[in-house]
């Protein structure tokens, strides 16, 4: 089956009046039931479950602990100002080429080999941080860190969602993102916490090494997917890996029609073919709105409550924090709950409100702000959720990686950009103006999703059909 011909495929899959919910005739319903909806689950599948957690925990831990750490080493390592911009932007920039170069990679090549070894490259470039006594080194290793994990954006998420049951995609996709607030807030309270000196700041950065090395260990001897295999013409490979791991033991071998074309590679132009790029378009938009807003204001949380004149901030950038880990863990009742198109318009739609209201209140007391801003960071925390979930659900198999891993491309340049321009806007213009283009960032992204989100949630795809 040529790349085009499977775009049409899990197309015809979809009603369009309904935002790309599967038609809802018997033979699809009974042939989804047999592979995507009713599936078992079994101990591999808590096992890649577990696996790409501890990637996200990883991910969040490496991106908030420099942070922690770079007050220090501005100290000791007498950093300039454009050197602390380089240090904190390292690994986001590392992220941006890892997804975009890798998660192609991964189509062409398959999902296994990179979804190994990114995690020895991270291992080792985290443990190598305890000897970067010198900004350029530190710089390398964290570029080196940030390449690995925007490797396992495109990778991790897009093997979950090829391995999971359809019934937990969403759950189990959504609930990555709460491991990546886990990891962020344990970077974060350390830093706050942990008295640190130059040995101990650099101790800090290499314990990064410790999740890293566990999910290796664990990921050593995972599988193929067998929707990529199949996309591949691999079907005695597909087949045998779904009755070995997903517990399908009545999976058999695609069969072809004799006389079938070879299977076609995907190529990155393909993310914008027609039928492909308002779902591509959209992505970029979404993931880009949300993102920008998070990076900008959780980069600079100690700014803003400094510009609030918040008395005790310690305490309250712990507060903070603790809305950030609820309002992802309950955010994931609503996320499995209701589609994903009212899911994120809603969510948007919310975080827009609590912007503006700061926005409006600036001239008010600080605990008027704190307020909103409380509300903010529980709603966007949940909101998330989705990031993990509507990327692998956008994209075909032939493209779930390099899609996936454009999405998180541009969500990073979107990060870059809000974490470049918050603080010059709050030095420039204050905090009240500072938040209300943050919420006109949001507001696009209310309009966007209103307009152009389809419905995702109970998708069937082509392989599902199949199977």
């Amino acid at each position: 089956m040529a790349l085009s011909q499977q775009l049409d495929t899990e197309a015809a899959t979809r009603d369009p009046a309904s935002g790309g919910v599967p038609r809802g005739s018997a033979s699809s319903a009974s042939a989804a039931s047999s592979g995507g909806g009713d599936e078992p689950v079994t101990r591999f599948h808590w096992r890649v479950t577990a696996t790409t957690f501890g990637a996200n925990f990883s991910d969040g831990y490496a991106l908030g602990i420099i942070g922690a750490a770079l007050p220090v080493l501005t100290n000791t390592m007498h950093l300039s100002g454009v050197w602390q911009g380089l240090l904190g932007a390292s690994a986001l920039i590392g992220l941006f080429f890892g997804s975009i170069l890798l998660g192609g990679l991964a189509d062409r090549i398959g999902r296994q080999k990179l979804y190994v070894a990114n995690f020895i490259l991270i291992t080792l470039a985290s443990a190598a941080q305890l000897w970067a006594h010198d900004p350029a080194t530190l710089f390398v290793l964290r570029l080196l860190i940030g390449f690995g994990l925007g490797a396992d954006y495109a990778v991790g998420p897009t093997l979950l969602s090829e391995f999971a049951p359809r019934r937990l995609r969403g759950i189990l996709l959504g609930s990555l993102t709460v491991m990546w607030t886990v990891g962020y807030v344990v970077a974060n309270i350390l830093g706050t916490f942990v008295p640190l000196s130059d040995s101990a700041a650099h101790w800090l950065l290499a314990s990064g090494a410790i999740p890293a090395v566990l999910v290796l260990v664990l990921r050593i001897g995972t599988p193929e997917s067998p929707s990529w295999l199949d996309t591949r013409g691999r079907h005695e490979e597909a087949a045998r890996i779904r009755r070995d791991y997903l517990g399908q033991r009545d999976a058999r071998p695609l069969t072809e029609k004799p006389g079938a074309r070879p299977k076609s590679t995907a190529r990155y132009r393909d993310l914008f073919a027609k039928g492909q790029r308002r779902n591509t378009w959209f992505g970029v938009l979404f993931y880009s709105a949300q993102v920008l807003p998070y990076f900008a204001i959780y980069t600079f949380v100690p700014s803003i409550l400094s510009a609030l004149s918040v008395s005790d901030a310690d305490l309250q950038y712990v507060l903070l924090n603790l809305f950030l880990l609820a309002g992802g863990v309950l955010g994931l009742w609503p996320l499995h709950r209701v589609g994903r198109r009212p899911f994120t318009t809603w969510s948007f739609l919310l975080m827009t409100v609590c912007l503006s209201a700061m926005a409006l209140l600036s001239g008010a007391g600080a605990w008027w702000l704190m307020v909103p801003f409380l509300l903010y960071t529980f709603i966007m925390a949940g909101a998330s959720n989705i990031t993990q979930v509507y990327p692998a659900e956008l994209f075909p198999t032939p493209l779930r990686g390099s899609g996936v891993g454009l999405l998180n491309g541009s969500s990073r340049v979107a990060s870059a950009v809000g974490t470049f321009v918050l603080p010059v806007s709050l030095t420039a213009v204050g905090v009240g103006w500072s938040m209300a283009w943050l919420a006109g960032v949001l507001a696009l992204g209310t309009v966007g999703s209103f307009l152009w989100a389809p419905e995702t949630k109970d998708t069937v795809t082509a392989e599902e059909m199949v199977h």
